[in-house]
């Protein structure tokens, strides 16, 4: 089981310190609002320590549906000018395993999709969907022995920003 113990050079913000004005969009789910909620909250915590601007927020019933909506997120912004675009999309959801094999499709599907957008859009989209056995595992990872997801979704969209203004140059 991944821990953020084991991944202490995610939390390593120095190259962060420079970073200016980075602006991000969210896509999450309503499904499992209160785990939702949670991961929103993380991730905002540490945009605004950083200074980033959430310039859209956008909810979509379930987790199947975050690539869709963050294809169409970015498609939204494509036409107008670089400075109010998107640097980074962050999909935020909780899939948690049930008596089904739904759990797997969606899942997979998620995952899949996610991994799609990164290799299509021009910025990356962080997956920040928590997949669990349950809701205490979820509870684990936002603020409990795991570390908190959100923030670590936040940070991660953060030094992606940050990577692909260094390779732009």
């Amino acid at each position: 089981m991944a821990q953020s113990s084991n991944s202490s050079s995610l939390f390593d913000r120095v190259i962060l310190g420079n970073l200016k004005k980075a602006r991000v969009a969210l896509v999450f789910t309503e499904w499992n609002d209160l785990i939702v909620s949670e991961q929103l909250i993380g991730c905002k915590r540490i945009l605004n320590e950083f200074d980033a601007q959430v310039i859209v927020s956008n909810a979509v019933p379930g987790s199947f549906e975050l690539p869709f909506a963050c294809k169409k997120t970015w498609e939204s912004f494509s036409l107008k000018p670089i400075e109010e675009q998107p640097e980074a999309i962050i999909a935020f959801g909780a899939v948690i395993r049930g008596g089904t094999p739904h759990f797997e499709y969606v899942s997979k599907a998620v995952t899949d999709g996610i991994t799609q957008l990164n290799l299509m859009l021009p910025i990356p989209t962080v997956f920040g969907v928590l997949t669990v056995d349950n809701e205490n595992q979820a509870w684990e990872r936002l603020g409990g022995i795991h570390g908190h997801k959100g923030e670590e979704a936040a940070l991660t969209a953060l030094k992606m920003i940050h990577f692909c203004r260094e390779n732009a140059k």
